[in-house]
C-alpha cells in the first residue's frame, strides 16, 4: 500500500480500510485519509483512493456517537435510504456506496459515500444571493415525494416536559411559545425533508449551491421544520433580520405549495435547546470567529421575541 498516507489515516482500522478499498473496487488502493471538519455526532473522513481510472474521493462517516446509536440502532441504514431518495432532488447530493449497519464488518456502523465538489461558504460576499441560494435549494428538497419512506418526523424534545430556561432574559415569553407547541399541530401534506438543513450543510462553487450533505435525520415531515430549523440557525449566526430574510426568500421560492406557520419555526426553536446555549462547535471549521455563549443567548432571546410577535400580533 502507498505510503504517502499521512497521519490521520491512522484513526481508521485496517478492518475499516479493507471496507472501503471492496467497496469500491479491488483494484483500488487508499493514497491518503483525511478528518473532515464540522461532524459533531460521528467521525467524517475524505479518503483518497487510486485505481486504473485515476484518483477518486469518498466520504466515510462512522457513527461512534453511543446516545445516536441507542436512539437509533439502524441509523446507517437510515442515511443510505435517504440518500437513495434525495438522489431524486434537482440538486446534487452524494451517492452511497456501501454501509455497515451493524457494525459488523468495521467494528461500528459506518456509511460510505461519493464526495461532494464545492466548499461551505458562511461569509458570502453577497448575503441576500445567498439566502436565496440556501432557500431555493431547500424548495428542490421539499419537492420530492416521500410517501413510502419509513421514517418519519418527530420532536426531539418532549414538548410537555418544556421548562422556561434559567437563561433567558424573557422568561415571560416561553409560556406563550409552549402553550403554542403543546396545542394543536397544523395540518400539513408532508414531503420530503431533510431534518438538518443549516448554512453547514450546503456546498457552494463559486456564487452558487454545488451540493447539499448530511442527510443521516432526512425524513418525511412538514417544510416548516426544515424551515425553522434553517432560521433558529441563522438567527444564531447573524440575527433575526437575516432568518426573517430567509423566510422571505423560501416563500416566493415556495409558492402554493408552502403556508407559512409559526407553529413549526417554534418546534423547531424548542428541538435546540439541550442546556444553555453555546456557540456550535462546527462554525469555528469555517472560519466562524468572535461569537460567544452570551450572544447566543441574546440572539435566540431575540428570535423567540420575533417569533411570539408574529403569533400576537
Amino acid at each position: 500500500m502507498n505510503h504517502s498516507m499521512n497521519a490521520a489515516e491512522n484513526t481508521l482500522t485496517s478492518r475499516v480500510k479493507d471496507w472501503v478499498v471492496d467497496s469500491v473496487g479491488s483494484d483500488a488502493s487508499i493514497t491518503s485519509v483525511q478528518r473532515l471538519h464540522g461532524g459533531t455526532a460521528s467521525s467524517m473522513h475524505n479518503v483518497t483512493l487510486r485505481n486504473a481510472q485515476g484518483i477518486q474521493n469518498v466520504v466515510l462517516r462512522q457513527i461512534d456517537n453511543a446516545e445516536w446509536l441507542s436512539e437509533e440502532p439502524d441509523a446507517a441504514l437510515h442515511e443510505a435510504e435517504s440518500l437513495k431518495i434525495a438522489l431524486s432532488a434537482d440538486i446534487p447530493t452524494p451517492e452511497i456506496i456501501a454501509w455497515d449497519e451493524t457494525g459488523s464488518i468495521c467494528g461500528i456502523p459506518a456509511v460510505l459515500m461519493t464526495k461532494l465538489a464545492g466548499t461551505v461558504d458562511l461569509q458570502p460576499v453577497s448575503r441576500s444571493h445567498w439566502l436565496s441560494g440556501l432557500a431555493q435549494t431547500l424548495t428542490r428538497i421539499h419537492a420530492v415525494e416521500a410517501d413510502g419512506f419509513k421514517w418519519n418526523y418527530f420532536t426531539y424534545k418532549e414538548l410537555s416536559a418544556l421548562e422556561i430556561p434559567s437563561w433567558s432574559r424573557h422568561p415571560e415569553l416561553w409560556p406563550i411559545a409552549f402553550d403554542i407547541v403543546k396545542g394543536p399541530r397544523p395540518h400539513v401534506k408532508p414531503c420530503f425533508i431533510h431534518r438538518d438543513y443549516h448554512p453547514a450543510n450546503v456546498l457552494w462553487t463559486g456564487d452558487r449551491v454545488s451540493g447539499v450533505v448530511d442527510w443521516a435525520n432526512a425524513c418525511r415531515g412538514p417544510r416548516g421544520v426544515d424551515v425553522g430549523h434553517c432560521r433558529v440557525d441563522l438567527a444564531q449566526l447573524f440575527d433575526v433580520a437575516t432568518a426573517d430574510a430567509f423566510l422571505c426568500a423560501y416563500v416566493s421560492y415556495a409558492g402554493e405549495a408552502f403556508s407559512y406557520d409559526p407553529y413549526w419555526d417554534l418546534v423547531a426553536f424548542m428541538d435546540i435547546l439541550f442546556g444553555p446555549p453555546t456557540v456550535y462547535s462546527g462554525w469555528a471549521a469555517f472560519g466562524i470567529t468572535g461569537l460567544t455563549d452570551e450572544m447566543m443567548e441574546r440572539r435566540l432571546d431575540e428570535y423567540l421575541l420575533s417569533l411570539v410577535k408574529r403569533v400576537t400580533g
